[in-house]
């Protein structure tokens, strides 16, 4: 791909690979166990295989969870993961998305997390703002942890002090549900942490809608190592992330997971 590109243009493509990733869904029948790795699911390689062909064909790099690094050399890498919540799909569970950042030289630049169960879209571009389904978005949220609804990933080893919270099971959503105020906050409570696949989509959406996304550890989110992984901590405010970060970090290693 041209380095002349617009961000519409590349909005346009990441959407095109979408919809290819939910085609290919349609028309899978099989959406169990591959039985390759652990979680890997026939309905993730079918969503890969068709976006995957459609952003190699779009001149752009791609870091896939499923199918891993294409195309290393090129300006802008595609970080996708085809099927964010695959689990929730294959046991009909109806929070599940394909989520999509095209990353340059200087970081996330186009975001896109499309639902697919309902078809809803949150999209961003770097210092063009975010949006749902062309709506603009603007996070909101408590100043304080006891008043706050969190999204988390995993089991936190004890009550991290928030209102309620919610195990939802698609990341990629879960912070989009930060950036538009149904959460206010979301944190990552394994010990393995995130992929960039995982939250990088959904991280350009937050942070261009006013959310604040950080790792625990203040390593820079944006690694395409497929072998990266990030302990993700986001707040609607500056003072719940600040709150939430803490209370995770009262339950974390003293040293980042390597």
């Amino acid at each position: 791909m041209r380095r002349t590109v617009t961000d519409d243009e590349l909005l346009a493509v990441l959407a095109a690979a979408a919809d290819a990733a939910a085609a290919a869904l349609v028309g899978t029948a099989d959406w169990g166990l591959v039985g390759t790795r652990p979680g890997q699911h026939h309905s993730d390689l079918a969503a890969d295989r068709a976006a995957v062909a459609v952003l190699v064909g779009a001149g752009v790099g791609v870091l896939s969870e499923e199918s891993g690094r294409h195309h290393a050399d090129r300006a802008v890498t595609v970080v996708i993961d085809p099927l964010d919540g695959s689990t929730n799909a294959a046991r009909g569970l109806p929070w599940y998305a394909t989520s999509l950042c095209a990353v340059d030289d200087d970081g996330p630049r186009v975001g896109l997390v499309v639902d697919l169960v309902h078809g809803t879209r949150y999209e961003a571009t770097r210092g063009g703002g975010a949006r749902r389904d062309g709506r603009t978005l603007v996070a909101v949220g408590p100043e304080a942890l006891t008043d706050a609804i969190i999204g988390i990933n995993g089991l936190p080893a004890s009550h991290l002090g928030w209102d309620q919270f919610r195990a939802l099971g698609a990341a990629a959503l879960d912070l989009c549900a930060v950036a538009e105020g149904r959460l206010h906050g979301f944190v990552d409570c394994t010990d393995d942490g995130l992929a960039p696949w995982d939250y990088l989509g959904a991280l350009l959406v937050c942070r261009e809608a006013g959310a604040a996304v950080v790792d625990l550890h203040d390593r820079p989110l944006v690694d395409l190592d497929h072998h990266a992984r990030r302990t993700v901590v986001a707040g609607a405010t500056e003072s719940l992330l600040g709150e939430l970060r803490r209370a995770r970090m009262s339950t974390a290693p003293l040293v980042a997971p390597s």
